[in-house]
Order: structure tokens, then sequence, then C-alpha cells
């Protein structure tokens, strides 16, 4: 991973030197930077954004921020892999003073719980749609502890994709680490639906603020 993850970008990119956060989609395993782009729009971001595509090439256009060997227990070597290349695009590309605030789906739900356990102080407001915790302990989940930022984890009630050990671990760790907005959606399955477009448009104007969202 010497080269800087490709990356689709909002319109609005060139203020981004300007602003005080950006957002960061992360897609899924299979998925590209592409797939999430539709959720700008769906949200109303006013601030600047960028879709990165994950490092793993699996054809047919599809990516992963690591291979799948137990369902919902990934290795911890590959994850923090993945991990240093999210970091080493926001460095080359966002300036110092700017906060991330990683929106993920599934398995970049789980890139984005892993951006706020390494760095805590560079993440605002993260946003894990699907996804879960890996189990190995981070370097900044002791600050976390102490600190407990803002986070919103939302999934089906249906969803049989994410192992039922990774909810669990999931249930256990956040609420003891972060302020904590779980949301729960009955009859959705491994997706997103218009509720919980709706919750993360309420959790960003209220921990990003109004200026980061269209009212």
């Amino acid at each position: 991973m010497n080269t800087l993850l490709r990356d689709v970008r909002s319109p609005g990119w060139a203020t981004a030197g300007t602003t005080s956060a950006i957002a960061i989609f992360l897609h899924g395993f299979g998925s590209n930077e592409r797939d999430l782009t539709g959720l700008a729009p769906a949200l109303a971001l006013t601030m600047p954004w960028a879709a990165l595509r994950a490092p793993i090439e699996l054809g047919n256009g599809g990516a992963a921020w690591f291979t799948i060997t137990t369902p919902g227990s990934p290795d911890p070597g590959p994850v923090a892999e993945a991990t240093d290349a999210i970091w080493a695009w926001v460095d080359a590309e966002v300036g110092p003073g700017i906060r991330v605030v990683p929106i993920g789906f599934s398995q970049g739900g789980l890139m984005a719980s892993q951006l706020l356990r390494t760095r805590p102080e560079r993440v605002l407001a993260p946003v894990v749609l699907g996804g879960f915790v890996q189990g190995a302990a981070q370097p900044g989940d002791p600050t976390l502890a102490v600190s407990r930022p803002p986070m919103f984890w939302g999934r089906g009630a249906d969803d049989r994709v994410i192992a039922e050990p990774a909810i669990v671990r999931t249930s256990g760790f956040l609420p003891h680490h972060t302020s904590l907005v779980a949301r729960v959606y009955p009859g959705l399955a491994h997706g997103i639906n218009t509720a919980e477009i709706n919750d993360v448009r309420d959790f960003l104007t209220t921990h990003v603020g109004v200026g980061a969202v269209r009212a």
C-alpha cells in the first residue's frame, strides 16, 4: 500500500481547506468508491466529502478493505494496514487542522470505527451503518473510554450478513467508549433505508453542525 487510495470527491472539494470538517465515505466489501456517493444528497451534506476506494481489488470493479476469514472477526493485521492506508490519504489530502467525519457501510463501517479508535482527536461524529468493531485493542481506546465522543451505529433488525458475535462485541464496546446513538430498524436487512438516512442527517446536524448539512 505505497500509493494513495483512489477517490471520488464532492463538487465543493476545493473549499475543503477552509472548512473545519470533511466527510469520508467508506464502502463495503465488494463495492467501490462510487457506491455511497448517493448518500451525500440524501443526507443533504454541504460540507466537502470524498469517497475512498478500498485497497484490495476483487475484480469486476469491486474492492475490499480486508479479506474475510472468519465472518465478523477479521485478522487485526490486514485491518491495521487498511487503517494506515486511509490515514495516509487523509494526511496527504486533508489539512492538519481539519477533522474527518467517517461514514462507513458494512466493512466500511468497521473502518470508520478504526479511524476513531486510532486517532480519536482527528475524528468527529463517526457513522457506522450495518457495521461492527473489531476485537483487537486499539491505541485510542483508553482516550475514548474517558472522552466518550458521539457516534452513530445503525443496523437492520433482519441483517443476516454481520455475524452475531460481531454485534454482541460491538454492543459491549461502544457504550463504554462513545456517547452512542444506536438505532435498529425493523424490517431492514443488510442495507440502508430512509429512516436511517433521516436519523444520520439529524445526528450530523447535532454533532457536526448546521453548516455541514443543509436545513
